[in-house]
């Protein structure tokens, strides 16, 4: 007989039963589920997840999709994998480098059923493109999709955006410079707005010339506060990407001798352990719960049960550099 078999005659509940425990189904009584867990137990009895699936048309797995890894991607990826695993599933995180071919394996594997649903960190294949895989499973979005055929989680980065400025002119600070991140991405194109639309309602300067790209890390952050000091003019305060960039401009101003805040104020973004450490003003970004809630909107499709999504926003933390 075989140990599923015997689990069934032992427990006295049916295989429809005995199969809704096994797979961890909340369709099932908690008196059956002890009594079957219990007997499993005995039994030393391991499920065969290949046959579970099949017979389920779940393999239990999400994939985890990203183009590249960091401290703030890792805060994202971290509290999905937990929240994820509360609900039983397990994760396959699928690193691009930037290769759309590499990075379109993960929606072939969604396709062929190696995976339930997919979770987009950063992509770089087109979201129009990526829409056709929507019919095979659940897909989900950090970065911001510019549609709606993709479910995205992402918060409008202009909103913490504002919350800097109207911090820095509130303090004095009108001459400010932006170091952005790709100049292709929508979020980097709504602080832009943000920061335009908002010194224009004041009769401030918009100094387009003090634009930086592609400024992510604290080296980063170093190379472009000399690009500043080399120019005819200084700002007074600088806008920051993330915090890894304040950190450079932080450094490279200690170095210059440059006194902050009282000659050069510096917001980051993010809220990372290190600006607390060094005392850096920045935006809270709701990271955690970001993620926790795109496994609620997979879960929704996966588990049939729609979960309160929790309603977040961001904060300014006021330290020393402002």
């Amino acid at each position: 007989m075989s140990k599923f078999n015997e689990i069934m005659k032992r427990s006295g509940y049916s295989k429809a039963t005995v199969s809704r425990v096994i797979n961890h189904s909340p369709h099932v009584s908690d008196e059956a589920r002890q009594k079957i867990t219990e007997i499993m137990n005995q039994l030393n009895y391991i499920p065969n997840r290949n046959a579970v699936s099949l017979s389920t048309g779940r393999t239990k797995q999400i994939g985890i999709v990203t183009s590249a890894t960091g401290d703030v991607i890792l805060s994202f990826m971290n509290q999905f994998v937990d929240t994820a695993m509360d609900y039983g599933y397990q994760t396959i995180i699928y690193t691009s480098r930037g290769d759309k071919e590499i990075e379109l394996q993960a929606f072939e594997d969604l396709r062929s059923k190696r995976v339930d649903g997919i979770v987009i960190i950063a992509c770089v294949n087109d979201p129009r493109m990526l829409k056709k895989y929507c019919q095979y499973g659940p897909i989900v979005s950090w970065q911001r999709m510019g549609n709606d055929e993709i479910t995205s989680v992402a918060m409008d980065q202009a909103e913490g955006y504002r919350l800097a400025l109207e911090h820095l002119v509130s303090r004095g600070y009108t001459q400010i410079a932006n170091m952005f991140g790709r100049v292709e991405s929508l979020n980097i194109q709504s602080r832009r707005r943000a920061y335009e639309t908002f010194m224009e309602s004041r009769g401030l300067p918009v100094r387009k010339d003090w634009y930086q790209y592609s400024v992510y890390s604290a080296s980063d952050g170093e190379q472009a506060l000399r690009r500043l000091h080399e120019s005819p003019e200084m700002p007074q305060a600088i806008l920051c990407s993330n915090d890894y960039a304040a950190i450079g401009i932080l450094s490279e101003a200690r170095r210059r001798n440059i006194k902050v805040p009282e000659q050069l104020a510096i917001v980051g973004f993010d809220d990372i352990e290190l600006s607390r450490v060094l005392g850096i003003t920045t935006i809270r970004n709701p990271i955690a719960a970001q993620a926790t809630n795109a496994f609620y909107h997979l879960w929704a499709v996966l588990g049939g049960q729609k979960l309160t999504h929790e309603s977040l926003k961001y904060e300014l933390i006021e330290r020393e550099t402002s």
